[in-house]
């Protein structure tokens, strides 16, 4: 079986448009993998952080994959690794995709028959323990260019506590924590915006809305329209077929409350209800399970359960082959 981090699939056309975002055709049945692990090496005058902006990566990205070095001086000729290659959620691939463990999205735009169909991704951050980020299906319900802050009660409370009172409306302008872009979302209170603290994207900081980069924001908020779909999941781990290869992406577990049962089906409002505030525990391998049999539904595979094991340990983001189709399933199984 090849191990081989760096194989970019012939199929997989990487394009880069001014945002930084990246743009991938969607691959062909029987491929679920995106992307390339690359490295750079490290100006002296480069943090972490910087070189992430710089390559569609957030925070946790590029920490997963560059343990050891430091983030604020990775010095110079540092081989710095960017994990730019994703295995595609298991979800339906339509819409918008928030997934929170990579705190990542995905963009899968509308095309038309015969034409190629895309995915964008972007890094984003997502709501802190006590503030999280909900699951469940939900849409665009407006678009707002230079929006206002209404700041919510609890958290006008917050900062009147920590000594650092709030206005209740922060308007337009660089002390606004929105950013210059905001898309309002069927869930009540719950936005995806820019922000005026670019450094923070891609961690868990948020009051429960999604952040994106100001560059990324923009390009999306250009190109999405109202009603358009929103998934927001929690997959820590995601496996799917890269050829004949089985690919696991292992990310650490991310606690988060209930929420309505995942269906494919839009609510009339947009909007998603608790089911209650009960907390998502699984054992990682538990996870692995359930996507390999969720892969191998229609075509026989076998994993290397030891290097499975490793790679969720390491949960570094960074997908890896773990496993192989079985050719001939009912031959291989005559014969054990």
């Amino acid at each position: 079986m090849n191990r081989q981090l760096l194989s970019i699939p012939v199929f997989c056309v990487l394009l880069v448009h001014a945002a930084r975002a990246e743009i991938y055709e969607l691959p062909p049945k029987g491929y679920d993998v995106i992307g390339a692990v690359s490295t750079i090496t490290a100006r002296d005058e480069d943090t972490l952080v910087d070189i992430a902006r710089r390559h569609g990566l957030g925070y946790q990205d590029i920490v997963r994959a560059n343990p050891g070095i430091n983030i604020w001086v990775p010095g110079k000729g540092t081989e710095i690794v960017l994990p730019t290659r994703f295995v595609l959620p298991g979800v339906p691939r339509r819409g918008v995709v928030l997934n929170l463990a990579e705190y990542r999205l995905y963009y899968f735009p509308e095309s038309k028959a015969g034409e190629t169909a895309y995915v964008m991704t972007y890094p984003i951050s997502i709501g802190r323990m006590d503030w999280e980020t909900p699951l469940g299906l939900t849409k665009v319900i407006s678009k707002v260019r230079k929006p206002s802050w209404y700041v919510p009660q609890s958290v006008l409370d917050e900062h009147e506590a920590d000594g650092n009172p709030l206005p209740k409306i922060v308007p337009p302008g660089p002390d606004n924590p929105l950013g210059e872009y905001a898309m309002r979302l069927g869930l009540p209170g719950y936005l995806i915006h820019g922000t005026n603290r670019p450094a923070g994207v891609g961690m868990r900081v948020t009051h429960g809305c999604v952040r994106m980069f100001p560059e990324d924001i923009e390009y999306l908020f250009g190109n999405i329209d109202v009603s358009t779909p929103v998934r927001i999941i929690n997959e820590p781990i995601k496996m799917g077929w890269d050829g004949s290869e089985l690919v696991i992406e292992a990310h650490p577990l991310l606690e988060v409350a209930v929420a309505r049962k995942d269906e494919d089906v839009m609510p009339e409002e947009g909007a998603v209800s608790p089911v209650d505030d009960d907390v998502i525990v699984k054992d990682p391998l538990t996870y692995v399970t359930e996507q390999f049999i969720a892969m191998t539904g229609e075509r026989a595979g076998q994993l290397d359960w030891h290097l499975v094991e490793q790679i969720v340990d390491r949960s570094d983001g960074i997908p890896t082959p773990v496993g192989e189709e079985i050719k001939n399933a009912a031959a291989s199984a005559a014969f054990h």
